[in-house]
């Protein structure tokens, strides 16, 4: 079974947790055009719900697909959150951000008791750190930030998108710092979160209450309750 089918299923799966009147976070990535495909789905059978989008990408997928949006003006609680991972470690720590959601990704999930993060097996993995860490930096003094990341011990190389610098959708610069291994992501993050000019990391530390992860050989779908 290829990658993306492996995504569809679990995305699908994923769904299924999503009941009536709920407020809905909708992550951003791959794996989640699947989980809005078959969301806008349920919705147009019935389903009454609202979602609030992590990016730009995502609230247009959603549109495309006709689910609901609403924001954080008429919400401050969300009933359930999905997203995917870059990579997932087994003490449910993540590292998020290949798209360059991060931030957004990380107040949504920070606004629910419900995140479920859904990911195919390649992203389950022993430790963190093979998938480059990103980090999201103001664009003013972005070398300085850089610098004091890198004293850290990892390599950080500024993101290019396709027309120059890539920018997040909150009109950041992204650094992909290669940290090889993170073996205590927590005491990390709080060290990066701690140097000026940086807004927010990709990892997300202690925020995951459970993970679906599909398999191929066999085939199936493992759920793990943190």
């Amino acid at each position: 079974m290829n990658q993306d089918k492996l995504k569809e299923q679990v995305a699908h799966e994923a769904v299924n947790d999503i009941q009536d009147n709920m407020i809905v976070g909708l992550g951003t990535g791959s794996t989640m055009y699947y989980a809005i495909q078959r969301l806008g789905e349920r919705v147009k059978d019935g389903l009454n719900i609202k979602g609030i989008p992590t990016s730009e990408q995502t609230a247009k997928w959603a549109q495309q697909y006709g689910i609901p949006l609403t924001d954080f003006s008429e919400v401050s609680h969300l009933d359930i959150v999905i997203d995917g991972a870059d990579e997932i470690d087994g003490n449910f720590q993540l590292i998020k951000g290949g798209g360059g959601a991060l931030l957004r990704e990380k107040i949504v999930a920070n606004a629910t008791d419900q995140f479920i993060v859904i990911v195919d097996e390649s992203k389950y993995v022993k430790t963190l750190g093979k998938f480059k860490l990103p980090v999201e930096v103001i664009p003013f003094g972005w070398e300085v930030a850089a610098r004091e990341i890198e004293a850290l011990g990892c390599e950080a190389t500024l993101r290019v998108g396709k027309d120059g610098t890539f920018l997040s959708d909150n009109g950041h610069y992204i650094l992909d710092c290669d940290f090889k291994e993170i073996h205590n992501p927590e005491k990390l993050n709080q060290d990066l979160i701690s140097i000026i000019g940086v807004v927010e990391t990709g990892l997300f530390i202690n925020m995951v209450q459970k993970v679906l992860i599909s398999y191929s050989n066999p085939e199936k779908i493992i759920a793990l309750n943190n």
